[in-house]
Order: C-alpha cells, then structure tokens, then sequence
C-alpha cells in the first residue's frame, strides 16, 4: 500500500534528503574531526550533530504519527474478527523501521559525505558507527510517533504533538548546555532519545573534548555519557533501543483501548 502512493514516497526520500541538506549548510572548518593546531576546539562538530539528530527525531517520528490514528476504525472491526494485536504492532514497526532505516542512511549519507571524520571509530569505521547511530534514533522516534498515534483521538492533535516532540529533544541533547550535574535535570533528560543517541556519536566523535567544556574552571568536568569507549557507545545504544522497544510495549497496551472487551482477556 505504501510502495503504491509514490507521493508519500516520494516525500519519504525528499524529506531526509533536505534535512542532510540543512546540515551540510552549517560551516565547519574542521567537520566532525578534530581541529588542527592552533585550534583546540571544534564546537562545529556539536552543532552539526544536533541538526542531523533533530532532523532524525523529526523524520522517524513523522513516518508513524499518523499510522495508527487513520486505521483505528479498521483495527477495532478486524480485531473483533481475530487479527492479532502482536502482528498487526510488528506489521508497523518492520515496515516502518525499514522505511525509517532507509532515510536514516540518507541522512547520513549527505550530511557526512562533505564533512571530515575522525581517522578510526570506536568498533567501526566512524562513518558506520555514526549511520548505526542515527538509524537507532529514527527506530525510537518512530516508536514515539507510534505511542502519539496510539494517544490521540483524531488526526489533527498529532501536528501540535509531533512539533513538541521535536522540540523538546532539541533541548534536551546535552549539545545546547550542560546537563548532566543537573538533579532532576538529567534525570529527565534519559528518557530522551535524542539525549542517547547525542550521547552515542558524542563517543564516537570524543565530544567531551572535541566541544570547549562547560566548565571552564574545571575542564575536567566532563559528560560522562560522552566517554570515548566502546563500552559507552555500546551502552548508550543499547539504551536508546530500550526506550524504543519500551515504547512498543506501552503501544501493545494502549491498543487494548481500542478492542472489544471479550479481546483484551
């Protein structure tokens, strides 16, 4: 059905292609690569990663906002009739994280294409491991959007949700200023995708001393998300799917809403 409006298609290529755009706009002597003497700091590498993760957020979220909204009416009358709820949920998250993965890449592939990277990764070329980065932020933003989708009661509320979505993400990065440290702040701040997945390519980038310090009396005041090792990236993805597959079990628990009581037993 998808593959047959070539103009939701289209807009699904067009749409990651002008946010990998945006950020290739964003001038950066250095790229998301160290600077080169005298230059201690390249605070660029912060700004183009919060673009490109913003823009994911934005991207992923907007392919499921509406996907369970439209079809509510549908799912009630066919899961009266037997349709599994497990099934009719992973039918979504496959054909939607694929489609999700597939702009991820693009993405990716445009805003990096242009940009110089560190010489080697963490566990993979840094390239690789940013893209793998990227496309489990899409993955989790897409849960979200579904969780909205799930929510609303009708089509028109999920605009000014998916615009607070976004947003909110933006602030809570960890690129805008110093989050962690902060009680409650950061606490909050964890159950932010955008917040992991900042974190993730902060290690692979070695934001923490890639970007000034927040401190400047204590430089070695530093994020502790940010270490550059392949233990913390491997944590910080791991925690960014979490949230995603966390969110998939509160969509299978919402949709119980929507079914006949002799279904939800």
């Amino acid at each position: 059905m998808i593959a047959s409006d070539r103009g939701f298609m289209g807009l699904m290529v067009i749409l990651p292609a002008v946010l990998g755009v945006v950020s290739v706009v964003i001038p950066a002597d250095f790229g998301l690569a160290p600077p080169t003497p005298p230059s201690r700091f390249n605070g660029d590498a912060g700004t183009i990663m919060l673009i490109l993760a913003v823009g994911m957020c934005f991207s992923g979220a907007a392919n499921s906002v509406r996907e369970l909204i439209k079809e509510r009416v549908i799912y009630e009358r066919e899961r009266a009739t037997g349709l599994s709820r497990s099934a009719y949920l992973m039918s979504k998250v496959i054909v939607l994280g694929v489609i999700t993965a597939i702009q991820g890449v693009i993405i990716c592939g445009i805003g990096f294409a242009t940009r110089d990277l560190p010489a080697e990764g963490l566990i993979m070329p840094p390239a690789v491991e940013l893209c793998v980065t990227i496309i489990a932020l899409g993955f989790t933003s897409m849960m979200f959007g579904l969780v909205i989708s799930s929510l609303v009661k009708t089509s028109e509320k999920t605009m000014p949700l998916l615009v607070m979505f976004a947003i909110v993400q933006v602030v809570f990065t960890g690129i805008l200023f110093q989050v962690y440290g902060s009680p409650g702040l950061e606490q909050f701040a964890w159950l932010m995708p955008s917040r992991w997945a900042i974190a993730a390519a902060g290690s692979t980038l070695d934001l923490a001393h890639l970007m000034p310090p927040w401190d400047q009396k204590d430089p070695t005041n530093l994020d502790p998300l940010w270490e550059s090792t392949a233990g913390q990236w491997g944590f910080n993805i791991s925690v960014l799917l979490f949230i995603g597959v966390l969110c998939g079990l509160a969509v299978a628990r919402l949709l119980r809403r929507h079914e006949p009581e002799v279904m939800r037993k």
